[in-house]
């Protein structure tokens, strides 16, 4: 059994910046393709980053990139992301997500790549 816990999440003024935690149980997480998507009231999950087993290979989202930032210790089964310079429309239920097995000539960015889901952290940006 997989579980993904997110934390991190709060209220923050925009312009500010906020760091999510995801840890994962499972012997197997270094092999994982880990990725982060979040889903404001009334729309859709959408993808936010993602970062292949070796952290090598790094995603984003365009509404993201040069503000946030992804990164992985395997050593701790944890996934970070670190979000900077927030927007107001940053604010959404952020998710971390697990794809076991390869990614090559997957769309990591699409929701149904990714068997194991978090429960989510809320974050908020105020004006």
């Amino acid at each position: 059994q997989v579980q993904l816990v997110e934390s991190g999440g709060g209220l923050v003024q925009a312009g500010g910046s906020l760091r999510l935690s995801c840890v994962v149980s499972g012997r197997t997480f270094s092999s994982y393709t880990m990725g982060w998507f979040r889903q404001a009231p009334g729309k859709e999950r959408e993808f936010v980053s993602a970062l292949t087993w070796s952290g090598s290979v790094l995603y984003y989202a365009d509404s993201v990139k040069g503000r946030f930032s992804i990164s992985r210790d395997n050593a701790k089964n944890t996934v970070i992301l670190q979000m900077s310079s927030l927007k107001l429309e940053d604010t959404a239920a952020y998710y971390c997500a697990a794809r076991v097995g390869s990614t090559m000539g997957r769309d990591i960015s699409s929701r149904s790549e990714y068997e194991y889901w978090g429960q989510g952290t809320q974050v908020t940006v105020s004006s």
